[in-house]
């Protein structure tokens, strides 16, 4: 399927690793142009050349609020357009209700949720020029709790509201808004939490098997291919909606399978 996605320039935060970075390959694979914004130059852009793709990196740290202005200045000059937004970069830090602060807690608003509102904040008129649309990566933690990390799954209950938000207040553009709602999912930083405990192998099967569909991890190029639909125009009455690719991790009543 064509997704009409060639040489769009799609901005992706934290698109240097992990699910960001599945993102941007598939965006790449398609024909589309991805920005990636993150901390440090750890994408190797020519990994994207070897599929045939193209892409640019701009290193700045978006919890810093004039980064983010400053990251679609760079993408404008770089591109001179936006078509599309990934709200991705982000971490669960741990901060609880018992083990946190204020300024742990204000911290991690600021790694989490403010540098998605900012982001689409300043892209917006760029957005409005091309009829792009927003895409908003966020975590189960919002609707089935976690425990130790309050900050975090606040940060996600911020980003659905944003998306459902934001939906209605850009429907007069033409501009989608959704999101994709990530559950058990493989990725560097989960590997490295994981190797964290006593014994890594043992909690992964425990996990798996309280996936539903295929008693297996939800894969980053799984979360990619779903981004790249509902950034392209193949999705074009879709918006405002909280899309789960997770096996039916967060729905379905795991006691009964």
């Amino acid at each position: 399927m064509d997704l009409h996605l060639q040489d769009k320039v799609i901005i992706v935060t934290g698109g240097g690793r992990g699910i960001g970075a599945g993102i941007v390959h598939a965006l790449a694979r398609e024909g589309a142009i991805p920005v990636i914004v993150s901390r440090s130059a750890e994408h190797n852009l020519a990994t994207l050349e070897a599929i045939g793709g193209k892409g640019y990196q701009i290193a700045l740290d978006l919890t810093n609020p004039a980064a983010c202005q400053a990251a679609v200045t760079e993408t404008l000059r770089l591109t001179g357009r936006i078509d599309g937004l990934v709200n991705n970069a982000g971490v669960n830090d741990g901060v609880g209700l018992e083990s946190g602060n204020y300024e742990a807690f204000m911290a991690s608003l600021h790694k989490n949720l403010v540098h998605y509102y900012l982001m689409a904040h300043y892209a917006l008129p760029a957005l409005k020029a091309s009829q792009g649309s927003i895409l908003n990566i966020t975590s189960k933690t919002a609707e089935t709790g976690q425990g130790n990390t309050s900050a975090y799954a606040a940060s996600n209950g911020g980003r659905n509201a944003l998306t459902r938000e934001w939906a209605v207040e850009l429907l007069q553009y033409g501009i989608r808004v959704n999101a994709i709602v990530v559950a058990e999912c493989m990725t560097p930083l989960y590997e490295s939490w994981l190797q964290t405990l006593n014994d890594p192998e043992t909690t992964l099967e425990k996990i798996k098997d309280k996936i539903p569909l295929g008693k297996r991890m939800t894969t980053q190029e799984e979360i990619a291919d779903m981004a790249a639909f509902l950034l392209s125009s193949r999705s074009s009455h879709t918006t405002g909606q909280l899309i789960h690719v997770d096996g039916g991790y967060v729905h379905l009543d795991r006691a009964l399978l």
